[in-house]
């Protein structure tokens, strides 16, 4: 499956009609998505019940998780049923919320298929901003509030609140925790770095007219079921986890707070260690903890979806390179040695010509491209055989 591709939804639909239930209850689901980092709107991983044949970038995590997310939330809310009817029912949801529009030109490019259209919908909820240039460098930020979606489809299922209001509650009380939680301890960097990206990612609440005096305290008693409490706990514990200690106006926070959300100590204890084991294994892949200047995010924003490109596009890669001797006997020769100013000039004009064929990598087209040159001959080995419809579902 590849979620980077038209009918990755439809593929989606098929892979989950032929598995059994992975998930006994929505309990069961919601540890699996912490465990892929979602709740915490970071994106690392998938469920294991889904394949697929290439390295996924953070946006495409974050859409299967989040198609997974609605999909089995939808079953046990309605029971297993045809596909057809949860994804005309999570169309609807999105557009009785009045967000992620789709544009005019994208509805004449999608059809009026709702699997297509639902497509970009769920795209427009995944990018935070930038265009499809930006998105291209790796400029785009990915949600991070994206488990709200799944919150206010259970509430839309059960019919029993007003949708829009609930949604805006939901996310003035995450950002509201999200900001105390912060308060109740000495700032750090990567503290404020979370709550910008955590204020970027509201769609229901405008930002710099929420406010921050303690009166969302007063809305958790009765407006909110277990699972959303569940949810506040953990944005709590994700805002004060980076110290791996807590002290006492900390403690006095986290705990307090635990009680208003009918927690017990031993409960909060649970969450606090899950989540600092959490950070601690996977450190290293989350953006906003890594301190690296802007050159380098670019190039390696860069660099990750060139990669994607020449992986994906590795079968039309290889036919072209067998007709290209030159070109294949220059590149082996740079495995090995350095290449002379003319023999480097040879390379580039001749991927050029290769990539002026394929027109998903025209990246290297555009001035400065040609940096990415000792990417695609890293990448050169690793060139293996792939369908040119990732999202083919084979008939019986």
């Amino acid at each position: 499956m590849n979620p980077s591709a038209s009918g990755w939804i439809n593929k989606f639909g098929h892979l989950v009609d032929n598995e059994s239930l992975p998930y006994p209850d929505f309990d069961s689901l919601y540890k699996d998505l912490k465990e892929h980092g979602f709740i915490y709107g970071v994106h690392l991983s998938i469920p294991s019940f889904i394949e697929v044949e290439h390295t996924l970038s953070e946006d495409e995590i974050a859409k299967i998780n989040l198609l997974t997310a609605l999909y089995f939330t939808y079953t046990f809310e309605k029971g297993k049923t045809n596909f057809t009817n949860f994804v005309d029912t999570v169309f609807a949801y999105y557009q009785s919320l009045d967000v992620g529009r789709i544009s005019f030109l994208n509805k004449i490019l999608t059809g009026s298929k709702t699997e297509s259209q639902l497509e970009k919908l769920i795209d427009s909820r995944i990018y935070l901003s930038g265009n499809t240039f930006n998105r291209a460098f790796g400029n785009s930020l990915t949600n991070s509030l994206l488990y709200v979606d799944v919150l206010i489809f259970m509430t839309y299922l059960q019919g029993k609140f007003d949708m829009k209001q609930h949604a805006q509650l939901l996310e003035y009380v995450t950002i509201n925790i999200a900001y105390h939680a912060l308060n109740s301890k000495e700032e750090h960097e990567n503290d404020a770095k979370l709550i910008q990206l955590l204020g970027s990612s509201l769609s229901f609440v405008d930002l710099d007219k929420a406010k921050f005096d303690g009166s969302y305290l007063d809305l958790l008693d009765q407006n909110f079921n277990a699972f959303e409490k569940d949810y506040f706990l953990d944005m709590a514990c994700l805002t004060i986890w980076e110290d791996k200690s807590l002290d006492f106006t900390e403690s006095d926070y986290i705990f307090g707070l635990g009680k208003d959300l009918g927690k017990t100590e031993n409960e909060v204890r649970i969450e606090l260690d899950f989540v600092m084991d959490f950070f601690k294994k996977n450190r290293e892949k989350i953006a906003y903890l890594n301190d690296k200047n802007l050159a380098v995010q670019f190039y390696e924003g860069m660099s990750k979806n060139v990669s994607k490109l020449i992986l994906r596009n590795s079968k039309r890669l290889k036919k072209e390179l067998a007709e290209s001797r030159e070109l294949v006997a220059l590149l082996s020769k740079s495995t090995v040695k350095d290449l002379s100013t003319e023999e480097k000039k040879k390379v580039q004009n001749q991927l050029l010509d290769i990539f002026k064929s394929i027109p998903s990598l025209a990246i290297f087209m555009l001035p400065g491209g040609a940096v990415l040159l000792p990417i695609f001959i890293k990448l050169i080995p690793k060139l293996l055989p792939s369908a040119f419809d990732d999202n083919r579902i084979e008939e019986n």
